[in-house]
């Protein structure tokens, strides 16, 4: 098992321009759609209808996304905006196992 342990701690996600990123993914999935749609029949007579209606999904999967990071977006603005406004529970202390007087930075 000691195998598997982790000898380094993970590093932070990436964070970036998330609302975006999905939206600009979705019109492309959307757009992808409308572009294959005129050659259907060519799709049908291969049985390929399937890359059609995939896209169609992944136009519909991504509504949900934005959705979805938007909420996430506006739950951590939210979270950031009370930090400094909730009270400090360690009690000054450095954490747990600190000694007293102590302070972690």
């Amino acid at each position: 098992m000691a195998k598997w342990t982790p000898k380094h701690e993970a590093p932070e996600p990436l964070e970036g321009p998330v609302v975006a990123t999905i939206t600009g993914l979705t019109v492309l999935w959307f757009v992808l759609f409308l572009a294959q749609l005129p050659f259907y029949g060519w799709f049908d007579d291969r049985d390929r209808t399937w890359w059609v209606w995939t896209c169609l999904a992944g136009a519909g999967l991504g509504l949900i996304g934005i959705w979805y990071v938007r909420k996430r977006d506006a739950a951590i603005t939210r979270a950031r905006a009370a930090a400094p406004a909730a009270p400090d529970t360690a009690g000054g202390s450095g954490g747990p196992g600190a000694p007293e007087g102590t302070t972690s930075a």
